[in-house]
């Protein structure tokens, strides 16, 4: 009996694939060399090390007074004002992100470009940071809570219309099918098949944006957007350290604590 194995083919090299690959390697490597060498970088200041220690301090030198004294200025309601921009902006713009969503899937239009220039559109909201639209709405409306929650909504919809868009591509054409061959509408689709297989998605996309937004609400307030940003950047102006810490343990806790509720729910969901 032979027991002697055949040497298999080596498989043969892909030049083009591997040129890519090297070209593509160099090209990465010049592009953060080059932002390297335009990025100013003009040492740590002298003063750094005591102002960290300043903060470090702080933290664990709390200012406890500060957590609540009734006057709607304290940490609890900031907090609770920085949550309440962080749901309204979202609940906005979720509902705003599903005629959007429609409009950029590509499975729902014959024409490419139809949701193609969806597409478009929701790039173009993306590309404005909230804390230009923060100052934008401030003009507009004045400085307070009213401001941060039209910069997170308008934000926010561009990319949960992103996120929607893309679960409704990855919905399957069955239940669909099923609907308009007992004659339904294109609405009795939506409605009736749509919809209900999207909501998971919806919903977990949603409370994910939610997450983001109490981070961005948190920033907002250093312009003047409402939320614990404002007092934070007080603080720090008149290095209050203490202060300063009970805000950042402040923020710390409020993050934490709506990122496991959210990520719990996002587990129930799937």
């Amino acid at each position: 009996m032979d027991t002697t194995y055949k040497k298999l083919p080596s498989k043969p090299v892909d030049v083009k694939k591997r040129i890519t690959h090297w070209l593509i390697a160099i090209v990465s490597i010049v592009l953060i060399v080059w932002s390297c060498t335009g990025t100013d970088f003009g040492g740590i200041k002298a003063s750094a090390a005591q102002i960290a220690g300043a903060i470090f301090s702080g933290i664990f030198h709390p200012d406890w007074s500060y957590v609540y004294n009734g006057t709607g200025e304290d940490l609890i309601s900031q907090l609770w004002q920085t949550i309440c921009i962080a749901f309204l902006g979202t609940f906005i713009s979720a509902i705003i992100s599903l005629p959007f969503a429609f409009w950029a899937a590509n499975t729902r239009h014959k024409k490419w470009y139809a949701s193609r220039s969806g597409k478009i559109v929701l790039a173009i909201i993306r590309s404005f940071p909230e804390i230009v639209l923060a100052l934008m709405f401030i003009k507009a409306v004045g400085p307070g809570s009213a401001a941060g929650v039209l910069a997170l909504g308008f934000h926010s919809v561009g990319m949960l219309a992103k996120l929607f868009s893309e679960a409704i591509e990855n919905l399957e054409d069955g239940p669909n099918e099923a609907v308009t061959s007992v004659g339904g509408s294109k609405f009795n689709i939506i409605m009736f098949s749509t919809m209900p297989n999207l909501m998971p998605a919806l919903i977990s996309n949603t409370l994910y944006r939610f997450d983001v937004s109490i981070r961005s609400a948190s920033i907002l307030g250093l312009v003047g957007a409402g939320g614990i940003g404002y007092p934070l950047i007080i603080a720090l102006q008149y290095r209050q350290w203490n202060r300063v810490g009970i805000i950042l343990l402040g923020i710390i806790v409020m993050v934490v604590v709506i990122d496991w509720i959210s990520g719990w729910i996002r587990k129930k969901l799937v």
